[in-house]
C-alpha cells in the first residue's frame, strides 16, 4: 500500500515514521511512504496569504497544492483531506481504507486550504472529533497506523486486531496479565480456568456490559452473535441490580 503525505513539515514525522508498527511495515515492504512538501513547488516558498472578504487567519494557496496533487495523481489513488468539516474517523471507514492501493493525504495548516482544491478535486474529508489541532500531520499519522494494523502480516497475530475495541461494534473486555494478584486485587477467576468457552462469554458479556455503558450508540449499528440477546439481558440485570 503507497501513501503520499502532502504537508509543510515533512520533519514532523520523522521520529514516528522511524517506531513501532509504522517502522516494521515500512521494513517489511508492506507500505510506501513518502513526504511531499508544497513549498518545494513554488518560485519563492510561499504556500499561504490573506483571505478575500478579511478575516483572521492565513489561507493556504491553491496553486503549490495543485501543483503537487497534478504530480501525484493516479486513477488509483484516493485524496484524504483532514479538516473538522469532515467526516468523524471511525473502524468502519479504517477498513474501507484499507483495501485501497493509493492514499494521498493531505495536510492543511493555518486558517485551512483554499475551497476551489476541494471543488476540482473533491478529496474525502476527515476529522479526528470536535476539537481543533493546528494542522493535519496528527491526523495523517492516526489514519495511517490505524490502517497499517489491519494489513496481513504488519502485526505478529492478525487475531489482536480483530478482537479490538470498536470490532463488532463493541469496547473491548477488560484484560489482564501477570501477576494473578496485584494489590490484593485478583485476576477474574474464569481467565484462569483453561476454560475457552466460558473465557469466550466472559469477554463478550464484559465487552457488552462497556459498551452499554460508555457507549450506547455503538449498539445501534453492530453485528451481534446468537447468544448475545441473552448475554446483553444479564447484564441489564444487573444494571439494574
Amino acid at each position: 500500500m503507497k501513501f503520499d503525505i502532502i504537508s509543510i513539515f515533512p520533519d514532523f514525522f520523522a521520529s514516528p515514521l522511524s517506531c513501532g508498527i509504522l517502522r516494521i511495515a515500512q521494513e517489511k515492504k508492506l507500505v510506501k511512504i513518502k513526504l511531499f512538501n508544497p513549498r518545494n513547488y513554488t518560485e519563492d516558498g510561499q504556500v499561504d496569504d490573506y483571505q478575500f472578504g478579511g478575516g483572521s487567519g492565513m489561507v493556504m494557496k491553491p496553486e503549490p497544492i495543485n501543483a503537487v496533487l497534478e504530480n501525484l495523481r493516479s486513477a488509483r489513488a484516493n485524496t484524504i483531506l483532514f479538516t473538522p468539516k469532515g467526516k468523524s474517523l471511525n473502524q468502519k471507514i479504517v477498513k474501507q481504507l484499507s483495501t485501497e492501493k493509493h492514499l494521498i493525504l493531505l495536510c492543511g495548516r493555518y486558517k485551512g486550504i483554499d475551497n476551489r482544491i476541494n471543488e476540482y478535486f473533491e478529496p474525502i474529508e476527515l476529522s479526528l472529533g470536535d476539537y481543533i489541532l493546528s494542522g493535519g500531520e496528527n491526523a495523517a499519522l492516526v489514519l495511517i497506523e490505524s490502517i497499517i494494523r489491519l494489513l496481513p502480516g504488519a502485526l505478529g497475530n492478525l487475531d489482536s486486531a480483530n478482537s479490538d475495541s470498536f470490532e463488532d461494534s463493541l469496547l473491548e473486555a477488560p484484560i489482564f496479565t501477570r501477576p494473578a494478584v496485584f494489590k490484593r486485587m485478583n485476576v477474574p477467576q474464569v481467565l484462569l480456568s483453561g476454560n475457552h468457552r466460558l473465557i469466550n462469554d466472559w469477554r463478550r458479556k464484559n465487552a457488552l456490559m462497556l459498551t452499554l455503558n460508555r457507549r450506547p450508540d455503538l449498539l445501534a449499528g453492530g453485528t451481534f452473535q446468537v447468544n448475545d440477546l441473552a448475554l446483553l439481558l444479564e447484564v441489564i440485570n444487573e444494571k439494574k441490580s
